[in-house]
């Protein structure tokens, strides 16, 4: 950095530079934000990134727009109880250092609770008091440390969509260089001319020739390949081997040995294998980026939930629609355990909203008609009325769905098998480079240079790294498009290791959609049938929304009073009149109906009156899934239901799986853990209502989608009910992929293997080892790519 140059911001300090701690600043803003992160120990930023920060005075006066509360509104996503969340799109975001710092601004500023950056979309989402800081605030914080965020109130989606060209702009560089030094290098390869004229020619103006191949070799190394040497060296500040390495080394022993070479007319150098390496590198690394972008699909919420919310129209009529066809003014009901898909204004009935899902804090808000209500909240008072202020978010469920803050970690195996494959195979390639430089320095010390170039280039494990990740990828894409909408890649891993499966019964083995029920007991009053029906309007419990679609319409009335009672039942009040619905235990019936029936008791004003009887329809297929699982695995079903329908099931399924009923939600739970304690890889499946707590604990957990709103944070992945009989399909398919996976990684060793032999034996030039590199990446990927394809085509 030069003398006058601000140690934070790069800037040139003028005449009169701040000095404090034996470095100099342009103003206190930048020497405030250093003082940080001294005390913070935070100092290892100015080591990873050179001019780090962006120029306070840059920033100053520019977003005095941020101060006008209209605005603000605009741009935060959240904004309840002096909390406020904002995504901002930063496109300085290239590497880990800048999501290093980026997701420790808590320790810059107390008042931010959380920052998560989206790297591939270049984003943060920052959680802050905004009691203590505001977003003004907080732009200028990240300006000064180098972030400004594009902010566009106008065209906001707009500047999201800038593409980062690095990757393109560094192949063309080093396409043009490679070029120009094989055109330069051509009479050479010919060797020395054999009429007259012709060698003094070459002798005359080989200088020339050589300092122009040094010349285009400069941009190619220190930026068309900057991104290895960068990554190399973080490993290594880190003390980790990573894959780079070896390429870094190859690419820096390359460059000086050719520069030696000219400096003192021993020859012509290795440019040629240099820029053609680093060309060939970005080749290999510019498919593999564009395969992936093909493979990979926006993870928003048209491609990942098969869920509906109800709309209301102007006749007070209610029909589902997906979240996606949600529009600004539409009048949209809430259930009971419901989540808010879109900001609105609450206008009929109460609200007590649950932002956990949004900020962490369990303590659910009450709202009053008139107030405003945000995306992500969930209902847990009733139904209630809100207008739509906006459509669904771009992406914001799945966020939801993948937030640290209820997100608990299932690490999967394979990413570390990769990683520790990595390591060592870096670790191997150095250590045989270097034993093979030193047999050839000895027996022909012409060929050493050669040798170790090749072999640094020839054995990079850049093809192991790659197997998982497309493998999985692809997988992911493939699922998604037969409605099993997984969570992440690492679900399908987890998937494939399962031994064990739990179901829960209701909701989740038989199909609400085909319910019938019968009433037995006591006539109920025209005002008793009312509140009945619009307790049921609040609830999302399958049974619920099945009797409630059976009985006669009726006025909507607001409850009074609203409780759901896990695993229990409703108790419910309008006026002077309470109800209370659900087993029989919890209403107090005293009706018993058949055993093998499931039945919602009632008891109005402390009376009971009775009881609505289903008769179960199980899922289409059920007994094949569970013959076609019961192979390989153990299974169990838990109910919540008494033991009546024990005989049926029975009778359904194969006589090895465990029945077990009367299970609480906490029950459940236990049932896993004690499960997992006895080292099973447990599978939960259910209706994503009653089971969070054991779909969170199971190694994989799917909620099934019939028609409503089961969006729930504790499940990996979310099945559509009518795909529910090819379950055992979707398993065999995470086998498999893990399989293609191994097959990978021993078709990439196979490769290294035999290059290593060529390559040490001094077989190999640089050049055609530059060349093979990236070649045996790209058959890598091709290879997983049509192999999950294969796989993917078995599903339909």
């Amino acid at each position: 950095m030069d003398n006058n140059n601000c140690y934070h911001c790069g800037d040139d300090c003028g005449k009169k530079p701040i000095i404090w701690d034996k470095q100099q600043f342009c103003c206190d803003g930048c020497k405030t934000v250093y003082e940080i992160f001294q005390k913070n120990d935070l100092s290892h930023y100015y080591e990873i990134r050179a001019a780090a920060g962006a120029s306070s005075k840059e920033a100053e006066g520019k977003y005095d727009f941020l101060a006008v509360p209209d605005i603000v509104e605009k741009l935060l996503e959240f904004n309840e109880d002096r909390l406020q969340i904002v995504n901002l799109y930063i496109p300085h975001i290239h590497c880990s250092s800048c999501i290093w710092i980026l997701e420790n601004l808590n320790r810059l500023q107390p008042s931010v609770l959380n920052s998560q950056v989206d790297f591939p979309k270049k984003t943060v989402r920052i959680t802050y008091k905004s009691d203590t800081f505001n977003l003004q605030q907080l732009v200028l914080l990240l300006a000064r440390i180098g972030y400004e965020p594009y902010i566009s109130l106008e065209d906001h989606d707009k500047g999201k969509k800038q593409i980062n060209r690095d990757l393109i702009y560094k192949l063309g560089v080093a396409g043009f260089a490679f070029g120009n030094v094989m055109f330069l290098s051509f009479p050479e390869y010919l060797d020395m001319p054999r009429d007259g004229v012709g060698e003094y020619w070459l002798e005359e103006y080989k200088g020339l020739f050589r300092g122009l191949m040094f010349a285009f070799s400069l941009p190619v190394v220190f930026y068309a390949a900057q991104d290895y040497f960068i990554s190399a060296y973080k490993g290594l500040r880190s003390k980790i081997l990573n894959m780079d390495v070896p390429i870094a080394l190859g690419i820096m022993v390359l460059f000086l040995r050719s520069s030696i070479e000219i400096m003192f007319n021993w020859g012509s150098g290795f440019f040629d294998s240099l820029t053609g390496l680093v060309f060939f590198l970005l080749i290999g690394k510019f498919f593999q980026q564009k395969t992936y972008a093909f493979l990979s699909f926006e993870r928003d919420y048209k491609s990942y939930f098969p869920i509906a919310v109800t709309k209301i129209d102007e006749n007070r009529n209610e029909s589902s629609i997906q979240v996606y066809e949600i529009k600004a003014g539409d009048t949209l009901l809430i259930r009971n355990q419901e989540l808010i898909p879109v900001d609105g204004i609450l206008v009929s009935g109460k609200a007590k909203i649950d932002y956990s899902f949004v900020t962490g804090e369990s303590q659910p808000t009450e709202k009053a008609i008139g107030d405003r209500i945000f995306a992500g909240g969930k209902q847990m008072y009733g139904a209630m009325e809100m207008k739509a202020l906006k459509s669904v978010s771009q992406s914001y469920l799945t966020q939801l769905w993948s937030d640290a803050v209820f997100k608990e970690s299932k690490s999967g195996k394979f990413q570390n098998i990769t990683d520790r494959i990595g390591k060592r195979f870096t670790i191997a390639v150095l250590s045989i480079a270097f034993a093979a430089t030193t047999f050839w320095i000895f027996h022909d010390p012409k060929m050493a240079i050669n040798v170790l170039t090749a072999v640094l280039i020839i054995a990079c494990p850049c093809a192991i790294a790659l197997a998982a990740p497309f493998t999985l990828g692809n997988m992911l894409r493939i699922f998604g498009r037969k409605k099993l909408y997984l969570k992440d890649a690492q679900a399908i891993e987890r998937l494939a290791q399962i031994d064990t499966a739990i179901f829960d019964k209701t909701g989740t083995l038989t199909s609400a959609t085909k319910l019938q029920a019968t009433y037995e007991g006591m006539v109920l009053t025209k005002e008793e049938e009312s509140l009945l029906k619009n307790t049921l309007r609040a609830s999302n419990h399958p049974l619920s929304r099945s009797l409630y679609a059976l009985l006669a319409e009726h006025d909507i009335v607001t409850l009074d009073t609203y409780e759901e009672h896990v695993g229990k039942g409703i108790e419910a009040g309008a006026g002077d009149d309470k109800i209370r619905i659900g087993s029989a235990g919890f209403a107090g019936g005293d009706v018993v109906p058949k055993a093998s029936d499931t039945a919602i008791h009632i008891t109005a004003n402390n009376d009971y009156k009775g009881c609505y009887v289903f008769n179960n329809h199980y899922r289409e297929g059920l007994s094949d899934v569970f013959l076609s699982l019961s192979k390989h695995m153990q299974l169990v079903v838990l109910s919540g239901d008494n033991a009546g329908e024990r005989s049926r099931l029975q009778a359904i399924l194969p006589t090895e799986t465990r029945l077990i009923f009367n299970q609480k939600p906490e029950q459940k739970l236990s049932v896993v853990r004690t499960l997992q304690a006895l080292g099973k890889k447990v599978l939960m499946v259910g209706d994503g209502l009653n089971d969070a707590g054991a779909l969170m604990q199971s190694h994989v957990g799917i909620a099934i989608s019939e028609d409503i709103n089961v969006f729930s944070p504790a499940c990996d992945g979310i099945l559509d009910a009518s795909k529910f009989k090819e379950l055992p399909r979707y398993m065999e398919a995470a086998k498999s992929a893990m399989k293609i996976i191994n097959f990978s990684f021993m078709l990439s060793l196979m490769y290294n293997v035999v290059g290593l032999y060529f390559a040490v034996t001094g077989q190999l030039q640089p050049v055609i080892a530059a060349i093979l590199m990236p070649l045996s990446s790209i058959s890598i990927v091709a290879f997983t790519t049509l192999m999950t394809n294969r796989v993917g085509s078995k599903l339909d």
